[in-house]
């Protein structure tokens, strides 16, 4: 199969968003999942936001309505102070980043000509 410059030039990415629905929607795209990833790593709320360039009150806000949209917490966090504080991510955490790295798989991978397709049919990048 031969592909052309545009194919070969740069890989497409991928950045799913899923809206999930219940009583309330919830948005989960690349941001949260990153956050959600970052999170599990680092122990630490404000650390995860700190090392993606988003403050303390966003990536609460984040934490907040995921915790919120799921049967389960997907975050659990301990204040600071004397004794330190901390978050990690649940056992509900953990899956729900499973099922959205694992979306972004088959999606990747089973959608590899479609994405093809659609990258081949974005305008050029300009060089300004």
């Amino acid at each position: 199969m031969t592909q052309t410059a545009n194919q070969t030039a740069a890989p497409h990415r991928l950045r799913i968003k899923l809206r999930l629905e219940y009583d309330s929607p919830l948005i989960l795209g690349p941001g949260k999942a990153e956050l959600l990833s970052r999170i599990g790593r680092l122990g630490s709320i404000s650390a995860a936001a700190r090392e993606m360039g988003m403050s303390y009150k966003r990536a609460w806000t984040l934490v907040e309505e995921m915790n919120a949209a799921f049967a389960d917490p997907v975050i659990d966090s301990a204040r600071g102070g004397a004794g330190g504080g901390g978050a990690t991510v649940t056992p509900t955490g953990q899956q729900v980043l499973a099922h959205y790295r694992a979306l972004e798989t088959l999606l990747r991978e089973a959608g590899h000509d479609d994405l093809q397709a659609l990258n081949a049919l974005l305008r050029p990048e300009r060089a300004d």
